[in-house]
């Protein structure tokens, strides 16, 4: 490669500050009910989604798929051992810079942690309740 097709190339690649953060983004959905697998069963016959289990030791959980494919675009889970606060509704996960810092700011301004913040995965999560009764999931690294 020539050094004008190098310079090229590096002023195509995005920096750090041209990419576009993903703070404020919605991540993931997972419903946590009860009975996660006449759930699942409810979702797949209704929406068409097809769904594959996510061992838990002792139960399963549920990652929902599209149609067809294997593209998880979503979770059901029992509300079990970690999920056991999580009330039953669809819940979003949403990217935040900090959840610490995020559920002490929820709780300053009315709001509520219904769950957390605590280690989920390779990330931290919360679950907040907001002051009009609204339910969301935050997420960080």
């Amino acid at each position: 490669m020539n050094d004008e097709a190098e310079d090229l190339e590096a002023a195509t690649e995005p920096t750090e500050e041209a990419k576009p953060s993903k703070i404020g983004r919605i991540e993931w959905m997972d419903l946590t009910v009860p009975n996660a697998e006449q759930v699942r069963n409810f979702y797949t016959s209704v929406v068409g989604w097809t769904s594959s289990e996510v061992d838990m030791g002792s139960y399963s959980d549920f990652n929902i798929n599209l149609p067809d494919t294997q593209d998880t675009i979503a979770g059901v889970c029992h509300t079990r051992h970690s999920n056991a606060n999580i009330p039953s509704q669809w819940l979003v996960y949403v990217r935040v810079e900090s959840v610490a810092d995020s559920a002490a700011q929820c709780e300053k301004l009315g709001g509520e942690v219904l769950d957390g913040p605590r280690r989920m995965g390779g990330s931290y999560f919360c679950v907040i309740k907001d002051p009009a009764g609204a339910v969301m999931a935050l997420l960080s690294d």
